[in-house]
């Protein structure tokens, strides 16, 4: 202190604490030409000793006009200093710094200013205190005081043409001080960052690409800046980066993509489609490096596929389908697992083509990797079931295809219906509204026969009789109307004469007995006609209510169909179909009169060509035996007929295989438990009557029959449903 003392003369010292600037000012180029003079002598103990003075007594003072004054008096020295100025950087530059965070603007703009002329002296060699400098500079760039950011900007400027052109510059220790601060809000502080990100970037020797994951999110961050400008800038930085990954042979995907899959997930639009696109780039380029984030990806890329902005929608299509056509293999860290619970959770989007993308995965995921998706069955069997009820009929044709794939295998075969089955039973409404959509779609997948053989063995045992006959109908519609099942209806017209048929209608047989009305149009679609009249004589008084009368009336208008066009034409020769006739008469009497059912058979039966008529003779035989007819060809020869159209010489109660006196037993002891069924649940509710949820029908009034499915023939009233829809 002495030292200095002895060197600076009072009046300049005295003048340095002066409030006019000029005197200041003076005062700082006296303190030039003395350190000058002292440095020509090499005397650098007097120097410390005057910085230290001016450090102590002046930048470090109470009053402001010494702090300035010491300011200006740290940049003179510096300046008198000139190529020797770089030994004396440890004392001269952290009380400038120390006054950047100065409460008096005054003196944070002197601070500028000086550290400017430092700077200007000692170029690259005070790059030592870059961090520090920056911090520094990233507070003033929010500087509440205009001046002093024209200031931090000029001086910043000076910085960056510093850092450009030094070798000493190292990359590795900025950049935990440029992450932390990219979390900074500030719209000044963000438009600093950015610049010298930039900066920084076009330097050749600087590799801000490899260290890019760790101020990436604070790029993207800037995206949904209130300020056009800072979206701009950022947008304009990350748009260069992508060039760059595109060139670059060597690039840290996987870091980054943790990054732009949360980013995916922004609310705001401009940084949503800035990340999408990024994924996009990177599922092009990536290659292996992104197979174990494909899950990640994918969670981001199925929500964005339904977004309300056209053009996100498209590049996550695009993204989509380049993820899906990549062939990763387990072995090679492929997570299968991961893949399906993401495609899983999205099966819960809001979004339908969300839901149905979800869908594709899983598809193809079983294509693909059929082992490995079967061991996660258990995990995603449940939601698969349940998106059976979606709203979209896309979503749920889609999802039979799912559990179509599954069910290839007996055992998976066996759970999809059981568990089909089951949740029809515990929702009405979706065997009402999908039930036939489901059970047609799958026939077309898993071979119609085999769906309704299982159908029919998990039905047999169901001890839920009313839902059991509710479930009979719905299939025994869908049997009888729907295209996709031409095929086992033809197998069922062979009945009599082909085993494959009597097999199928024996299999089918023991579940349709939970319907009366169901059987009698099994017997019909057969062609056992005479099985089907004693069906009818067996019926009693309990079992002509509401319910049989409108599926009554379902089956007349069925008969007009093309579907029975056969059993129409076979009304020509009532000689060998008198079964056929019986049966039909049969029904004509339990209808109500008055009722178009009634109208309507009756018509067709009189239809029946008179001359048809003509020399036919049929007579009971003795016994009474409702299976035993003796029927008088026109010829004149006399045989037994078992069934309608297949003559024999041999009596008895089965015919190619089919126990007739059996079935019938089997038809009469399941109507009896639902008949004891009915009475125990109308004695639960204290005898009060319910009125059936079929449908409100009078007798003698026309009941009111849904559309069904592939009818030729509208009903008499029409019924607006949906696709799939099954009418009750």
């Amino acid at each position: 202190m002495a030292d200095a003392l002895s060197v600076i003369p009072a009046a300049v010292l005295r003048n340095l604490g002066d409030k006019l600037y000029e005197k200041r000012k003076n005062a700082a180029l006296e303190i030039e030409g003395i350190v000058k003079q002292l440095a020509a002598n090499g005397e650098h103990d007097k120097i410390t000793a005057v910085i230290n003075l001016l450090t102590t007594e002046f930048t470090y003072s109470p009053q402001a006009n010494h702090r300035k004054g010491g300011l200006i008096s740290l940049a003179g020295a510096t300046v008198g200093l000139s190529t020797e100025a770089a030994q004396h950087l440890e004392q001269i530059v952290p009380p400038v710094l120390n006054s950047f965070s100065d409460q008096d603007s005054r003196v944070r703009y002197y601070a500028c200013e000086a550290l400017y002329n430092i700077a200007k002296v000692v170029r690259g060699d005070f790059i030592i205190f870059f961090n520090q400098i920056f911090d520094a500079l990233c507070k003033l760039s929010a500087d509440s005081d205009a001046n002093v950011q024209s200031a931090a900007h000029l001086l910043d400027r000076l910085v960056k043409d510093i850092v450009t052109e030094s070798d000493q510059f190292s990359i590795e220790e900025f950049i935990p001080l440029l992450r932390e601060r990219m979390n900074v809000l500030n719209p000044y502080v963000r438009q600093f960052l950015v610049g010298w990100i930039t900066v920084l970037d076009s330097v050749p020797d600087i590799d801000m690409l490899g260290f890019l994951p760790d101020f990436l999110d604070g790029l993207f961050n800037m995206l949904s800046d209130s300020s056009h400008e800072i979206r701009q800038q950022a947008d304009s930085a990350l748009s260069e980066f992508l060039q760059e990954i595109k060139n670059s042979p060597s690039v840290d995907y996987g870091r980054m993509a943790e990054i732009l899959v949360q980013r995916a997930g922004s609310p705001d639009e401009f940084t949503r489609l800035t990340a999408i696109t990024w994924i996009n780039e990177f599922v092009k380029l990536g290659g292996d490096q992104l197979v174990p984030y494909y899950a990640d990806i994918l969670g981001a890329i199925l929500p964005c596929i339904a977004d309300k902005e056209e053009k996100i929608r498209v590049v996550a299509r695009e993204t989509n389908e380049e993820l899906r056509a990549i062939k990763a293999d387990p072995a090679e860290a492929f997570d299968v697992g991961a893949i399906l619970s993401i495609a899983r959770r999205q099966l819960s989007s809001e979004w339908e083509a969300t839901r149905i993308e979800a869908l594709h995965w899983i598809s193809t995921l079983l294509n693909r990797h059929r082992t490995e998706v079967l061991t996660y069955l258990n995990d995603i069997f449940d939601t698969l079931l349940k998106a059976l009820s979606d709203p979209s009929d896309q979503v749920v044709l889609l999802v039979l295809d799912v559990h179509a794939c599954i069910a290839r295998d007996p055992q998976h075969f066996r759970q999809l219906v059981v568990f089909l089955v089951h949740n029809f039973r515990l929702d009405n409404s979706l065997l009402e509204k999908r039930g036939a959509l489901i059970i047609r779609r799958l026939c077309v997948l898993l071979n119609a026969e085999r769906v309704y053989r299982e159908l029919s063995t998990i039905l047999e045992g169901e001890s839920d009789l009313d839902f059991a006959s509710i479930m009979v109908q719905a299939l025994n519609l869908i049997l009888l109307t729907s295209s996709e099942l031409s095929e086992i209806r033809d197998l069922l017209k062979q009945s009599l004469v082909n085993p494959a048929g009597k097999d199928l209608y024996v299999s089918l047989y023991a579940s349709w007995c939970h319907s009366p009305m169901a059987i009698i149009s099994l017997c019909f679609l057969a062609q056992t006609y005479q099985h089907a009249s004693a069906v009818i004589q067996s019926l009693v008084e309990e079992d002509i209510n509401v319910k049989f009368l409108v599926q009554l009336d379902k089956l007349i208008r069925l008969l007009e169909t093309p579907i029975f066009a056969y059993l129409r034409l076979q009304l020509l020769e009532p000689g060998r179909y008198l079964w056929l006739f019986k049966a039909l008469y049969g029904l004509l009497m339990l209808l109500p009169q008055q009722s178009a059912a009634f109208k309507v058979l009756k018509t067709r039966l009189k239809a029946v060509p008179s001359y048809t008529l003509n020399g036919e003779h049929l007579k009971r035989t003795p016994s009474g035996d409702p299976y035993q007819f003796l029927h008088l060809m026109p010829g004149g020869s006399q045989s037994q007929t078992i069934e309608d159209g297949d003559l024999t010489e041999n009596g008895g109660s089965s015919h190619s295989g089919i126990n007739f006196a059996a079935r019938l037993q089997q038809f009469q002891q399941m109507q009896h438990q639902h008949r004891v069924h009915t009475k125990a649940q109308t004695k639960s509710r204290n005898m009060s009557t319910s009125v059936p949820k079929v449908a409100d029908v009078c007798i003698g009034e026309e009941p009111r029959i849904p559309q069904s499915v592939d009818l030729n023939v509208p009903p008499s009233r029409s019924t607006k449903r949906g696709p799939g829809q099954l009418p009750l």
